[in-house]
Order: C-alpha cells, then sequence, then structure tokens
C-alpha cells in the first residue's frame, strides 16, 4: 500500500471518530437510557407472564453509531431503545401497549417535559444538548411473537391513527450482525480497549469495563461513513425522502463484507458488489449467476423488490422500493454511483489535502477538518482504526477467514 492510501485509509478512519459517539457520551446514553428502562419496568402494565425486557437496538448496539446530519447541519444523536412486555400478542393490542408505556412515561416528572409527540413506531425522548451535542431516545414498544422466540411484535401507527403489529427482531439481528464482525472484531479488540482506556482516563478503571460497542472493524467504519455519506448527499435533494434507509446499508454491507482489514478496501469491496446490482433497474436484466446466488436484492418478476431480513423472513427492507416507478431503488442505485465517484475514485488526487477538500461536501465539513488536522499531524499513519501498523500494512491477516463467516 502506497504512502496516499495508507494517509487516506487513515483519513476515513478519522472521519468516522469524529462522526461516532464519543466513549463519555455514550456512557452518558447507556445511564439515561437504564434510567429509562427502570422507570418503565417498574409500571403496571396488567398481566404479563413475566417481566419486561429492555434492551438497545440498532447501530448503538451494533457500534454503528453516526451523529446524524439533517437540514444542513449535524444534528443529535440517536439512541433507539425496546421495552419488550412480556405479553402473549394474542392477548392485548398494539393500541393498549403503545397508550400504556406512553401513560408511564407521562407520569414521570421529567420524562413528561422530554416527550415528543407520538410517532409511528415509538416514543420518543428529546435530551437538551451538553457541550454542544444532545440525542433522542427513541423507546420501540414490542411483545414476544411467540414464547421463547427473540423475534417480536412492534406497535405501529398508521395514518389513520390505526394501530397494527409490525414484525421485527432486534436481538437476532444484532448476533447475526456481530457473527459477521466476529473475526474481524477478535483482531482488533484488545488494541483498541488499550487505546481507549488510556485516552479516556477515569472514564474505565481497567480494560474489561470498556464496552464492545466502542470497538470498531473495518465493517463498522464503513457502514458509518456510507451514512453520512447518504445524509449529506440528499440533504436538500428534491428526492431527499427516496434515501436509503440505515437497515438496508447496515445488512448489505455486512453480507458483503469480506473481511477485509482496512475500512478503504472494505468500502471498496462493498461499492463495488452494490454496484453490480444497479442493472437491476433494467428491464429484463439478469444478473451473474454468482451475484444472484447471493440474493442480496432481488427483483421479481412482477416488479417488487425484496431485501431480506436475515432473521426474519416476515420482513422486507425494500417492500416500498416499487412504488413511484421504482423510485427508492433507482436512488439507492444512484446513491452508490455517488460513493464510488466521490470516495473509491477520489485516489486519483495528488494529496490527502486535495482530497480532504474534494470530499468535505459529501461528509461534512466539521469532520473532514478534524481528520485533516490529525492526518497532518503524524503523516504516514501509525494507527489504523486503533491498530498499529508497519511499512507493509497491515499488520494482521484477516483476508481467509473459516466459515461461517465467508459469504463466497
Amino acid at each position: 500500500m502506497d504512502k496516499l492510501s495508507k494517509e487516506y485509509t487513515f483519513f476515513l478512519d478519522e472521519i468516522a471518530r469524529e462522526l461516532d459517539i464519543s466513549p463519555s457520551k455514550y456512557e452518558q446514553a447507556v445511564e439515561r437510557y437504564s434510567s429509562v428502562g427502570e422507570w418503565l419496568g417498574e409500571g403496571d402494565y396488567g398481566h404479563c407472564y413475566d417481566g419486561p425486557d429492555v434492551y438497545p437496538q440498532g447501530s448503538f448496539r451494533m457500534g454503528t453509531v453516526v451523529r446524524p446530519f439533517i437540514d444542513g447541519a449535524e444534528a443529535d444523536y440517536d439512541i433507539d431503545l425496546v421495552f419488550e412486555l412480556k405479553k402473549r400478542v394474542d392477548e392485548t393490542t398494539p393500541r393498549e401497549v403503545r397508550q400504556q408505556v406512553g401513560d408511564r412515561l407521562k407520569y414521570h416528572g421529567i420524562y413528561k417535559q422530554l416527550l415528543k409527540p407520538e410517532s409511528r413506531r415509538c416514543w420518543t425522548l428529546e435530551y437538551a444538548e451538553e457541550d454542544g451535542v444532545g440525542f433522542h431516545l427513541d423507546v420501540l414498544m414490542a411483545v414476544p411473537k411467540s414464547i421463547g422466540n427473540d423475534a417480536v411484535s412492534i406497535t405501529h401507527r398508521n395514518e389513520d391513527c390505526s394501530y397494527e403489529w409490525a414484525s421485527s427482531n432486534p436481538k437476532g439481528y444484532a448476533e447475526w450482525f456481530e457473527e459477521k464482525n466476529q473475526v474481524a472484531y477478535a483482531a482488533v479488540e484488545k488494541l483498541q480497549k488499550d487505546f481507549i482506556l488510556e485516552g479516556y482516563e477515569g472514564l474505565y478503571a481497567n480494560i474489561d469495563e470498556v464496552p464492545d460497542q466502542l470497538v470498531k472493524t473495518p465493517l463498522q467504519r464503513s457502514i458509518q461513513i456510507l451514512k453520512r455519506h447518504r445524509d449529506q448527499r440528499f440533504s436538500g435533494h428534491p428526492y431527499e425522502d427516496a434515501k436509503p434507509i440505515s437497515m438496508i446499508i447496515t445488512t448489505l454491507a455486512a453480507m458483503l463484507y469480506g473481511n477485509e482489514a482496512t475500512t478503504f478496501e472494505a468500502l471498496t469491496n462493498i461499492v463495488q458488489q452494490l454496484d453490480a446490482h444497479a442493472s437491476l433497474i433494467d428491464h429484463g436484466f439478469a444478473l451473474e449467476s454468482m451475484q444472484a446466488k447471493r440474493d442480496l436484492v432481488i427483483k421479481t418478476d412482477d416488479g417488487k423488490w425484496i431485501i431480506p431480513n436475515p432473521v426474519d423472513p416476515d420482513e422486507n427492507f425494500a417492500d416500498r422500493w416499487h412504488e413511484n416507478d421504482h423510485e427508492k431503488a433507482k436512488y439507492f442505485f444512484q446513491w452508490v454511483k455517488w460513493v464510488r465517484q466521490d470516495l473509491m475514485d477520489i485516489l486519483g488526487e495528488q494529496s490527502i489535502s486535495e482530497i480532504s477538500e474534494a470530499v468535505s461536501p459529501y461528509l461534512g465539513e466539521r469532520a473532514v477538518k478534524a481528520a485533516s488536522v490529525r492526518v497532518a499531524s503524524i503523516g504516514a499513519p501509525t494507527m489504523i482504526a486503533g491498530n498499529a501498523v508497519d511499512d507493509d500494512y497491515p499488520n494482521v491477516d484477516i483476508n481467509d477467514p473459516a466459515k461461517p463467516w465467508y459469504d463466497g
């Protein structure tokens, strides 16, 4: 790997680090969602066969949190919390569960003040900014689909204010993602936890206290970069509502990740394989057999699209891609091309300073500037995603992992 490629890899990691939630902010979020969970858990919800289960889901649990970019500015972090009542799905209703949890939140003096209007799938607590950074805590309400199964039915409010159950499996999905990430995680865990322990002196007493979610692999960093690029590229765009959802980005990236040892290599692999699917937009196009066997993005004969939830066959992440003349599908593949142009082809520039200027509109001026300063102060990197590297980078061979993580 030449000097510029090394610097660019380090540069991408530093941008992702700037977009990520800091360890101190992470601990603050954990403290607050734990308090909310404890308060909710002490409520009275009628007949339950067991105590409620409260757990984080989504990017916070999977270590892919990125600070949102909304209306041309960086916004508060979003933290998703599942409150799972142990009720039989046929002995309650989504309206009842939604209202019971909402009433419990309103009964708390502070939470009542933080509570936002009810949304389609959650109640949201909006915490004020501290040190210029705030966050929203989204509380999703659920009941088990069946006793002893991780899959849940979550409450969903329709536009006409009726309620229905929606299928999900946040625990199963997180475990699936962790399995995809396991080889790379094992390669970087100790070094990164040592790095965090030293860099945030006093926050953790020892390495065992450093949360797993603060360790970042090239897969997680790639997802963070992709999500920020999406937010910046679609901000103010006429078709902003058609931008790819995070679950699609995360799922496809995890399925395509080949345990590359750097963020740049992981991004390149993911984007190239996604771009190979772009011709599905064309009527009558058939994927090459190798790509088709993966069942990543499926277009049915009747024009519907399927990106299956890998742990819940009842959930299709692309269930609306056929609407408005395949608008969401078209803009997904347009976005993939933008990523390739904006981030992959950028090594045609001559220096990291030129690259910084070129990517700033697509990854955020603040994050890019901070990362540029960091790279300039170090020169050719000695750290990549928290890993020490030598001149023959990388130093950890995880390119030929054992099954079941190989996707070929």
